[in-house]
């Protein structure tokens, strides 16, 4: 069975008919070609906008020159009251300094500190898990902003307030567009954003809440009584070239971008990945039976390889954050083609993981190529779920072992299963979720 994905529109539509479907939803709003084109130009009568699907040409984008693409501030914008000056949306030396503070708290060894957590946030999924009828998408977010709650600051999901900060979330994830009015038009900074109510008033909500959680653990870290994790690894982490820590301010941007990223991309990937194990059962077996008998061990992740792949076969196929833009600081040459200071440079993950010229059978589901020798290139030229380069996400190694837990101990303690004619429809929100839910039969194993 082929996973489903957004039927394209048509090559040729008018340009307000275009804007119209990419408000709605930005998958379905992108035509045909772009799943074999290696890059593609789009004209709007306030900026130029390039899709970039050459290998070439990612890599010069994210890798090679970075600093000559910044991230466009088109599409941070829309997240600016959530998420303020965090390392999402800054550039330059703020984000350089950002990241020399952040990067440190997820390197290799911290994975195996933040391990128990992991473990303990999935045992608690696997309580939590209903039999029947399930909507996955709510059970997968409640699973992963779990983990966030315990490896950040030491807290189950149950605390009180943990429960208040994820209840907020939700609220925001339901009004917030993923692009506004400045996405579109020239606003300068000063001009109002034309911000949802509803979505200025929850992004305050989590802001005061994370504020409370920041203050706290700073009291306890200056008393010398806070646990040793996330949170207090990034607070108490001076930047090596200045000596500066994270001022409280500071530290709530970044505890916002944690939330939002670390929760909501991680739930996307666990949602689709039990779907795809649901629509092929012997693969899910196969997960299974990895799983029976895995100890609590940092070490037994060695054993998961096949679960691993699933993951990594859901996150090309759905890739959470499906498109990535960056600006032009200077006229460039693209593939002959002149573009201009300004430009918006788009780099799409939805179709660098579904291109035709890079992946053999691209919209199938293939755990098993991720050991084939031929999917190395694909792999280095169309494989970025985490973006790539020096801005690469800092979590995504704790992102794959989150995954990877997660899945392991739901599949061995649960058989998940398709229900006739209810295929989600997947759309473009703050991540790539289902239009109408992911719903699936759930039995005990």
């Amino acid at each position: 069975m082929t996973p489903p994905k957004p039927v394209p529109r048509a090559d040729r539509v008018s340009l307000w008919g275009y804007l119209r479907a990419f408000r709605r939803d930005i998958l379905s709003a992108q035509p045909a070609r772009l799943y074999r084109a290696w890059m593609a130009e789009f004209r709007t009568p306030f900026f130029q906008s390039y899709l970039c699907n050459d290998p070439a040409l990612v890599r010069r984008v994210l890798d090679e020159t970075p600093e000559a693409f910044p991230k466009s501030p088109r599409v941070t914008a829309g997240l600016a009251p959530l998420l303020g000056r965090s390392v999402f949306v800054t550039n330059g030396a703020e984000w350089l300094h950002q990241r020399r503070i952040i990067d440190p708290a997820f390197e290799g060894g911290r994975l195996r500190q933040v391990f128990p957590a992991i473990w303990a946030a999935a045992e608690a999924a696997v309580a939590r898990m209903a039999e029947g009828e399930v909507e996955i998408e709510p059970a997968a977010s409640h699973a992963a902003a779990d983990v966030i709650f315990r490896t950040l600051f030491s807290m189950p999901i149950e605390d009180q307030m943990a429960q208040a900060v994820y209840h907020a979330f939700q609220t925001y994830q339901r009004s917030a567009p993923i692009l506004n009015l400045a996405a579109f038009l020239p606003l300068p900074r000063w001009m109002p954003h034309f911000h949802r109510r509803d979505t200025l008033r929850s992004a305050a909500e989590i802001r005061g809440l994370i504020t409370r959680l920041t203050a706290e653990r700073a009291r306890a870290i200056a008393a010398g009584t806070a646990p040793d994790d996330l949170a207090t690894k990034i607070m108490t982490t001076p930047d090596p070239l200045t000596g500066q820590c994270f001022a409280t301010a500071e530290m709530v941007d970044q505890v916002a971008i944690f939330f939002l990223a670390g929760h909501e991309t991680s739930a996307s990937a666990l949602g689709w990945a039990l779907y795809l194990l649901a629509t092929h059962p012997k693969a899910q077996d196969r997960v299974a039976a990895e799983g029976a008998g895995l100890e609590p061990s940092f070490a037994a992740l060695a054993k998961l390889r096949f679960t691993r792949d699933v993951l990594r076969e859901a996150l090309r196929l759905y890739p959470p954050v499906p498109m990535l833009v960056r600006e032009s600081l200077g006229a460039q040459d693209f593939r002959g083609r002149k573009v201009r200071k300004g430009a918006q440079i788009v780099i799409s993950p939805w179709h660098l993981h579904r291109h035709e010229r890079i992946w053999a059978n691209p919209d199938g589901f293939d755990p098993d190529r991720w050991t084939a020798p031929e999917t190395r290139e694909a792999a280095r030229d169309g494989y970025l779920p985490f973006s790539r380069g020096p801005r690469v996400c800092p979590g995504a190694g704790f992102a794959m072992l989150e995954g990877t837990l997660l899945l392991a101990h739901l599949v061995r303690a649960f058989r998940f299963e398709a229900l006739p004619d209810r295929g989600p429809v997947p759309v473009a929100h703050l991540t790539v979720r289902a239009k109408d839910g992911i719903r699936l039969r759930v039995k005990q194993r």
